[in-house]
């Protein structure tokens, strides 16, 4: 009998050492981990962590993703831009509700990171608090409808300025219009008493502007102490700071940069060189020029790129086009992410019919800024060739 009992309590015994075996693996599988160290309060995160609040034996370290800036950055400026009045008449639209006014330039913008403009006169359907005119029927206030707002969207426009005389054609409705309808689009501006000035960030970038005119209600061009102030303030914040004016006299007799104040109709319209070499020496990288209606001279000034003025860009059915007050330059100009110049391009437009922007192939503008640069900044650290490749001269 115990011959046969052996096996089996062999076998039992077996069985039990099987099972314990077993046991014990799956309890150290889900043993508690060990305590971990406490944590150090003072290390310092890495540039791309953010260390959350909290008592230092729970703090956590949360990874954010770090948006790289880019080595260059294309900005990309134009003058004066009024796509259509319905003021005095609807007459002065053009027919489709502009959709094929930019058609002809908007190519130029593609890959652009800014694209600035001054926006001449308001975005209102209607009403509006007119400025006083002895005869309406002669009167040059501009009222843009709402859907042309979207028409500097589609090519491409996002920043603008509203300093200058047309500004508050409408009163404060056109204003007030103006703001909500470029909100609504995301078309950053600046130029007015609500808003002198703005930062904006994009793709890694900090970007400030500011915009000055010698007229009512904007941040004064005379006021070189006051902008040179703002302009600082900006530099502080941003890595690239752009400033625009509405300066200078006005028509085909005034394409010269004076280095001196210049009055038209009695007015005091600023010293455009003096104001630009301020702002650069606060800290604007970028000026964009505009209000005599023609092109002025460019040049680079302590590594930063001034446009003496831009002249019209699009400016349908109530402007002069005749001759050189028809040239539409586009300056696009490459600098680094900290707002040097490193090269650019006049890339010549002309303005057709009642003010159709189109390429000009043979290239007037670029050639009249090149000679308008030699002639009155002779000193400029910059070539400008026929098809209006600009080169930095280093100094």
């Amino acid at each position: 009998m115990l011959k046969f009992i052996r096996p089996i309590l062999s076998l039992l015994l077996l069985l039990l050492a099987f099972v314990a075996c077993k046991t014990q693996k799956q309890a150290s599988h889900t043993a508690a981990p060990p305590a971990a160290a406490p944590r150090d309060s003072t290390i310092q995160a890495l540039p791309d962590t953010i260390r959350v609040a909290g008592p230092a034996d729970t703090a956590v370290v949360d990874t954010v993703p770090v948006i790289p800036q880019k080595d260059s950055l294309v900005i990309t400026g134009v003058g004066d831009i009024m796509l259509g009045t319905n003021f005095p008449e609807t007459y002065y639209l053009p027919p489709n509700e502009g959709k094929d006014m930019l058609a002809g330039v908007a190519h130029v913008f593609a890959g652009a990171d800014v694209v600035f403009g001054n926006l001449e006169g308001v975005i209102l359907d209607s009403a509006g608090t007119q400025k006083k005119c002895r005869n309406p029927k002669a009167c040059y206030l501009f009222r843009s409808p709402s859907y042309m707002a979207n028409r500097l969207h589609e090519a491409g426009f996002n920043l603008l300025s509203v300093a200058n005389n047309h500004a508050g054609d409408f009163g404060p409705e056109g204003r007030a219009h103006t703001a909500k309808m470029l909100d609504s689009l995301g078309i950053h501006y600046a130029g007015n008493l609500q808003q002198p000035f703005i930062v904006f960030a994009q793709e890694g970038i900090k970007y400030g502007f500011a915009a000055f005119s010698p007229n009512k209600g904007t941040p004064q061009i005379t006021d070189i102490a006051r902008a040179t102030a703002t302009v600082a303030h900006l530099d502080s914040l941003c890595d690239v700071v752009i400033v625009s004016f509405h300066g200078g006299a006005e028509g085909s007799k005034y394409t010269s940069v004076p280095r001196a104040p210049e009055y038209f109709y009695g007015e005091d319209r600023g010293d455009v060189y003096h104001f630009a070499h301020a702002m650069v020496d606060a800290g604007a990288d970028i000026i964009f020029g505009h209000g005599p209606h023609v092109p002025r001279a460019i040049e680079v000034y302590q590594g930063r790129f001034i446009a003496y003025s831009l002249g019209n860009f699009a400016t349908y059915g109530r402007f002069n086009l005749r001759g050189v007050n028809g040239l539409a330059p586009i300056a696009r100009i490459v600098v680094s992410n900290r707002g040097e110049f490193l090269t650019g391009r006049i890339i010549s437009a002309r303005q057709v019919g009642w003010g159709v922007p189109e390429i000009d192939p043979e290239n007037a503008a670029a050639r009249l800024i090149e000679e308008l640069s030699k002639k009155d900044l002779p000193e400029s650290v910059i070539s400008i060739d026929e098809s209006g490749i600009i080169s930095y001269l280093h100094p």
